[in-house]
């Protein structure tokens, strides 16, 4: 993680425009869990990988999701990310949305840099998967008509499809079988829901100091996230009229947000969250079984738990 950390710093730099490692280091120096970087050294590391590559790779994912980032803030209009002011807030939107288009260019350099033409498939599709992810939350995020199946294809597409890339390129610069490779593939899949499934769920029942998020804000978003879906479904005539206030209309009123949590903990929509996050959990570790026994293999198993850790 030293070297990842030492070549994003080295990448982020910029010979004729300052702001770029200006905005870049804000939201990169302010901490994060650097999962995804993480995810690909660990994946490599399983089959004893000895290049160097890796750590380009590690460093590209997380180029790939800071840029998202970047651009996410600007969609939401957030104002804290990370516990700290969001880069569009301190900066601008534009400031923002051309750095994360920067980012995404230098990830692309370092990819070619592998001369894998598998990884730059494997990163490529990734990276348009979690575009077309983030669109088709868009058109989903305000109607009730949203189903847990649409859910999951927009958490597959804006997080799950690069838990799932940075796994399964680990594999491939380590020159593995298909079957390993596909193995790190659902692990990182499976991962990355039970991540999103457990971010949507804190937004309504985490610590502000902990989170770095405002309780509610995917409330205030109108976001139809999988506590919301679940309350929507159960909901009785009178409570599908709140949220077609609420959620439709964008009519927030005081004291919503307290009845809208009032609702899911009456329809149980949050212990059910919680289980589904705790099942995505048990899919990931199950899909490590493949892969021969290691430390690396654990850690990646104990990461799963800490996804969800969060959640007791």
């Amino acid at each position: 993680m030293d070297a990842v950390n030492a070549l994003i710093r080295t990448r982020m730099a910029s010979e004729h425009a300052p702001r770029i490692p200006e905005v870049t280091a804000h939201l990169v120096e302010a901490g994060g869990k650097r999962l995804r970087p993480m995810l690909t050294l660990a994946a490599a590391r399983i089959f004893d990988y000895a290049g160097p590559y890796h750590v380009h790779l590690a460093a590209t994912v997380e180029f790939i999701h800071t840029a998202t980032l970047l651009h996410d803030d600007v969609v939401d209009e957030s104002a804290q990310r990370r516990g700290r002011p969001t880069a569009n807030l301190l900066w601008d939107n534009k400031s923002s949305v051309l750095v994360g288009d920067y980012l995404f260019s230098r990830s692309f350099q370092l990819m070619v840099e592998t001369g894998s033409l598998r990884v730059l498939d494997i990163l490529a599709n990734a990276s348009a998967t979690i575009a077309e992810g983030e669109v088709l939350q868009l058109t989903a995020a305000q109607d009730l008509a949203t189903t847990e199946a649409i859910y999951l294809q927009v958490v597959r597409g804006k997080t799950a499809a690069l838990f799932s890339a940075a796994t399964q390129v680990g594999a491939v610069i380590a020159e593995r079988s298909e079957r390993e490779v596909q193995a790190l593939f659902d692990y990182g899949d499976a991962l990355g829901i039970a991540f999103q499934i457990a971010d949507d769920l804190l937004d309504y029942t985490g610590d502000t100091a902990v989170t770095g998020k405002n309780l509610g804000d995917d409330f205030r978003e109108r976001k139809l996230t999988l506590p919301l879906i679940k309350a929507v479904a159960a909901a009785s005539a009178e409570e599908r009229l709140f949220w077609q206030r609420t959620i439709e209309k964008g009519d927030q009123r005081d004291g919503d947000l307290d009845y809208a949590i009032a609702l899911l903990r009456r329809h149980n929509a949050l212990e059910q969250t919680r289980a589904d996050a705790f099942a995505w959990t048990n899919k990931a570790q199950r899909a490590l079984t493949v892969l021969p026994r290691s430390d690396m293999r654990d850690l990646l198993s104990d990461l799963a738990e800490y996804v969800v850790s969060r959640l007791k």
